[in-house]
Protein backbone atom coordinates (compact mmCIF):
# COMPACT_ATOMS: atom_id res chain seq x y z
CA UNK A 1 0.00 0.00 0.00
CA UNK A 2 1.29 3.22 -0.82
CA UNK A 3 -0.57 6.65 0.72
CA UNK A 4 0.09 9.84 -1.23
CA UNK A 5 -0.06 13.10 0.23
CA UNK A 6 -0.26 16.47 -2.22
CA UNK A 7 0.56 19.99 -1.21
CA UNK A 8 1.74 23.94 -1.86
CA UNK A 9 -1.57 24.78 -4.04
CA UNK A 10 -2.84 28.08 -3.87
CA UNK A 11 -3.83 31.27 -5.65
CA UNK A 12 -1.09 32.80 -7.79
CA UNK A 13 -1.41 35.43 -10.68
CA UNK A 14 -0.41 34.88 -14.24
CA UNK A 15 3.17 34.63 -15.11
CA UNK A 16 3.49 33.31 -11.61
CA UNK A 17 5.18 29.93 -10.04
CA UNK A 18 3.93 27.17 -7.71
CA UNK A 19 5.69 23.90 -6.40
CA UNK A 20 3.39 21.16 -5.65
CA UNK A 21 4.77 18.35 -3.53
CA UNK A 22 3.56 15.11 -3.08
CA UNK A 23 4.73 13.22 -0.37
CA UNK A 24 4.93 9.18 -0.31
CA UNK A 25 4.89 6.83 2.56
CA UNK A 26 4.63 2.83 2.19
CA UNK A 27 7.06 1.55 0.55
CA UNK A 28 8.02 2.87 -3.28
CA UNK A 29 9.96 0.13 -5.22
CA UNK A 30 12.06 0.99 -7.69
CA UNK A 31 9.75 0.04 -10.99
CA UNK A 32 7.18 2.50 -10.08
CA UNK A 33 6.36 5.19 -11.96
CA UNK A 34 5.21 8.73 -10.48
CA UNK A 35 3.05 10.81 -12.35
CA UNK A 36 0.91 14.21 -11.39
CA UNK A 37 -2.59 14.70 -13.33
CA UNK A 38 -5.07 17.86 -12.86
CA UNK A 39 -9.04 18.08 -13.18
CA UNK A 40 -11.60 20.57 -13.04
CA UNK A 41 -15.15 20.75 -12.86
CA UNK A 42 -16.69 18.99 -15.39
CA UNK A 43 -13.96 17.52 -17.24
CA UNK A 44 -11.67 14.27 -17.15
CA UNK A 45 -8.94 14.01 -15.40
CA UNK A 46 -5.82 15.32 -17.70
CA UNK A 47 -2.17 13.66 -17.55
CA UNK A 48 0.32 16.50 -17.00
CA UNK A 49 3.45 14.96 -16.30
CA UNK A 50 5.60 11.21 -15.06
CA UNK A 51 8.81 10.16 -13.98
CA UNK A 52 10.36 6.61 -13.22
CA UNK A 53 11.38 6.01 -9.81
CA UNK A 54 14.94 4.17 -10.76
CA UNK A 55 16.19 6.95 -13.74
CA UNK A 56 14.06 9.32 -13.39
CA UNK A 57 13.08 9.74 -16.99
CA UNK A 58 10.37 12.42 -17.34
CA UNK A 59 7.37 12.86 -20.03
CA UNK A 60 5.29 15.41 -19.93
CA UNK A 61 1.87 16.71 -21.81
CA UNK A 62 2.73 19.11 -24.70
CA UNK A 63 0.76 21.98 -22.94
CA UNK A 64 3.17 22.10 -20.12
CA UNK A 65 6.78 21.08 -21.78
CA UNK A 66 9.05 23.88 -21.26
CA UNK A 67 6.28 25.54 -17.84
CA UNK A 68 6.39 22.42 -15.94
CA UNK A 69 9.28 20.29 -14.19
CA UNK A 70 8.93 16.83 -12.35
CA UNK A 71 11.49 15.41 -9.76
CA UNK A 72 11.54 13.29 -7.21
CA UNK A 73 14.01 13.12 -3.70
CA UNK A 74 14.53 9.86 -3.50
CA UNK A 75 15.57 10.05 0.26
CA UNK A 76 12.48 12.11 0.90
CA UNK A 77 10.28 9.66 -1.07
CA UNK A 78 8.97 13.07 -2.54
CA UNK A 79 7.51 13.69 -5.70
CA UNK A 80 7.45 17.73 -7.07
CA UNK A 81 6.06 19.72 -9.57
CA UNK A 82 7.66 22.99 -10.33
CA UNK A 83 4.77 24.78 -12.17
CA UNK A 84 6.38 28.51 -14.00
CA UNK A 85 4.66 30.65 -16.61
CA UNK A 86 1.35 29.70 -14.98
CA UNK A 87 -1.59 30.47 -17.06
CA UNK A 88 -5.65 30.59 -16.11
CA UNK A 89 -6.19 27.36 -17.71
CA UNK A 90 -4.08 25.66 -15.45
CA UNK A 91 -6.02 25.89 -12.77
CA UNK A 92 -7.23 22.68 -11.41
CA UNK A 93 -6.96 20.49 -9.31
CA UNK A 94 -3.70 18.03 -9.51
CA UNK A 95 -3.33 14.81 -7.99
CA UNK A 96 -0.16 12.61 -7.75
CA UNK A 97 -0.64 9.59 -8.10
CA UNK A 98 1.46 6.16 -8.33
CA UNK A 99 1.92 3.32 -10.98
CA UNK A 100 3.08 0.43 -9.48
CA UNK A 101 2.72 -2.00 -13.02
CA UNK A 102 1.21 -2.13 -15.78
CA UNK A 103 -0.43 0.97 -17.56
CA UNK A 104 -3.06 2.10 -14.70
CA UNK A 105 -2.67 4.53 -11.96
CA UNK A 106 -3.86 2.53 -8.68
CA UNK A 107 -2.32 5.08 -5.87
CA UNK A 108 -3.90 8.37 -5.57
CA UNK A 109 -3.12 11.44 -3.20
CA UNK A 110 -6.50 13.84 -1.74
CA UNK A 111 -5.70 16.42 -4.33
CA UNK A 112 -4.41 20.44 -4.49
CA UNK A 113 -6.19 23.17 -5.43
CA UNK A 114 -4.32 25.54 -7.68
CA UNK A 115 -5.64 28.54 -9.22
CA UNK A 116 -4.17 30.92 -11.48
CA UNK A 117 -5.59 34.01 -11.99
CA UNK A 118 -5.79 36.20 -14.99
Amino acid sequence: QVQLVESGGGLVQAGGSLRLSCAASGRIETTYTMGWFRQTPGKEREFVAQITWNIGRTYYTDSVKGRFTISRDSVKNTVYLQMNNLKPEDTAVYYCAVRSSGLVYDYWGQGTQVTVSS
